[in-house]
């Protein structure tokens, strides 16, 4: 099925709701979770109690972790109750553990590692497919819970302020390819780059000059990074956003400082998941920029990233 719109993902989504207990469940308890709102430098930034997501900010993603279980993601392991909508060479299926009031989960079809090399023309054909959506990427080491099987997640537009950050924000033009421009995005909490395009062609060319100027960490197989992916009035917004590291240190420590956040795209968009009520209660602003801090890349990075770029 190619002919993908909107009213067939609600379809969809709302019936796999109603009649998948665990959806119907999780997505009923996420209208009663915990919200709360910090104050960065003039960005608002909101924490979500959200204790089913456990299961992904606890994930074990170590090699010998993801040997020993089944894939997920993969259809033969799938819950029999679990429906998806094909589209080209991926699967859309509803997220049972929901971040956003809707929360999509796009597999590739075939078991391959999670990757974004090649496949950003396909996120910005999915956004366009998904229009009242963002679609995003965590990469394997930055929040993806199956680091071993490709996959995008989208949720609904404007649930995440960081739309309304970049609106506000300066942005520094780094470089046009066609007609997509390639922006530093300042006066954010976090190290970020935007790509605005007319085009899949131009947008993708120019993620892969990004892509191409961003460092790979010693043993992996790509930049580490997070990408969120919309598409309105006929252009792209990519917001990319570099890191330097998987999980921070308030994740490992033990007692009083520790705190269960394993950021992903959704943290990057200024919405941070704490899976334990403990945590929800005592994060602070001071907390959430430190942990930006420590998992996102500096100034330093982003001005040498540019002039590799240029």
């Amino acid at each position: 099925m190619h002919n993908i719109d909107k009213s067939v993902v609600q379809e969809f989504l709302e019936r796999q709701i109603r009649d998948w207990d665990t959806a119907k469940n999780n997505y009923e308890a996420l209208k009663h979770v915990k919200v709360k709102e910090f104050e960065l430098n003039g960005s608002t930034v909101k924490v979500q109690f959200n204790p089913a997501r456990i299961v992904s900010s606890a994930a074990k993603v170590d090699a010998k972790s993801l040997k020993e279980r089944k894939c997920f993601l993969c259809e033969a392991n799938r819950p029999a109750v679990q429906e998806g909508l094909p589209w080209e060479d991926y699967t859309i299926l509803v997220n049972p553990f929901p971040i956003f009031p809707k929360h999509l989960t796009i597999p590739a079809n075939e078991h391959t590692p999670q990757l974004i090399a090649g496949r950003i023309s396909d996120m910005m054909k999915i956004a366009r497919v998904l229009e009242s959506y963002v679609v995003f990427y965590n990469g394997p080491k930055c929040g993806a819970s199956a680091p071993d099987h490709m996959h995008f997640q989208a949720g609904n537009v404007g649930f995440m302020p960081v739309g309304r950050w970049i609106a506000k924000a300066h942005l520094r033009s780094v470089l046009r390819v066609g007609d997509a421009r390639l922006s530093v995005v300042d006066n954010v909490p976090q190290s970020c780059f935007l790509i605005e395009s007319a085009s899949v062609d131009s947008g993708s060319r120019l993620f892969k000059r990004l892509y191409d100027a961003l460092t790979v960490p010693e043993g992996e197989t790509e930049p580490m990074l997070n990408i969120l992916c919309s598409y309105e009035s006929g252009i792209w917004n990519m917001a990319v956003f570099p890191r330097k590291k998987h999980r921070p240190d308030c994740y490992f420590e033990e007692g009083d400082g520790n705190i269960l956040i394993s950021p992903a795209s959704v943290d990057m968009g200024g919405v941070f998941i704490t899976p334990l009520e403990k945590d929800f209660e005592k994060i602070t602003a001071s907390d959430i920029q430190n942990i930006y801090d420590e998992v996102c890349i500096g100034r330093d990075e982003v001005e040498a990233i540019c002039s590799k770029i240029n």
